[in-house]
């Protein structure tokens, strides 16, 4: 064989062997390519699985915080009610009222009546503190609701169908200077209790006591109106 034969012969297996090698790095190339694609996507998976538990554990706890939220708010809402109702004691800042009658001799004319406590002269008390803001008050052991009634009973008071005698206690819950200046002030309703000798004695305390409502609630007439009813 000539040499510019096995020249070209030398040169056809050089191209061959590097035609495989080409290959064979192509073919590593993509199967490298293909596996960092697969590793990649596998990676981007777990990762959105985890952030999925993750989003559905937080939505559990806004769900958990949202029904405790709404309980709490309830639960609050139901005291104020509570206490606006008169159904539990009280206590607080406030103001201790005690009236008795007159104790001057009744002079030859005069109405003895006048010298004597009576259910509106209590109203009027009363009146006064609420006017004043006083957010609770009881009169003796008897907590004053919506429902209380207060009428004389020949020489005593009934206060919740409940017969009490002189002296009476007042006791209000609310801002202690407010509601003693109320009572005191000029021309008001002490000054004229007191005109007609009727003792009235106010006293400011830091801690008032007042009792829950001892009574029952009873509606006649009255119905609750459900959802859609006019």
């Amino acid at each position: 064989m000539s040499a510019i034969k096995q020249g070209q012969v030398a040169l056809t297996l050089v191209c061959v062997i590097l035609g495989i090698m080409l290959a064979l790095q192509f073919r590593t190339t993509q199967d490298i390519r293909s596996s960092i694609s697969f590793q990649r996507v596998e990676d981007l998976s777990q990762r959105l699985s985890q952030m999925e538990k993750e989003r559905d554990a937080l939505l559990r706890q806004v769900q958990e915080l949202s029904r405790a939220g709404k309980s709490e708010a309830a639960s609050s809402e139901m005291e104020l009610i509570k206490m606006g109702a008169g159904v539990v004691a009280l206590k607080g800042p406030g103001v201790l009222v005690s009236i008795d009658d007159s104790k001057r001799p009744t002079k030859p004319g005069e109405n003895p009546n006048l010298y004597l406590i009576h259910d509106d002269d209590i109203l009027k008390v009363i009146n006064e503190l609420r006017a004043a803001g006083a957010e609770a008050i009881s009169i003796n052991d008897q907590r004053l609701v919506a429902t209380s009634e207060i009428r004389c009973a020949g020489p005593t008071l009934s206060v919740n169908n409940t017969r009490y005698s002189p002296p009476y206690e007042i006791r209000a819950i609310g801002d202690p200077q407010t509601l003693e200046s109320s009572l005191k002030m000029r021309g008001g309703v002490v000054e004229t209790l007191q005109f007609w000798g009727i003792q009235v004695t106010i006293k400011k305390q830091d801690v008032v006591n007042i009792p829950a409502y001892k009574g029952t609630f009873r509606f006649d007439y009255a119905k609750p109106v459900k959802d859609g009813e006019k």
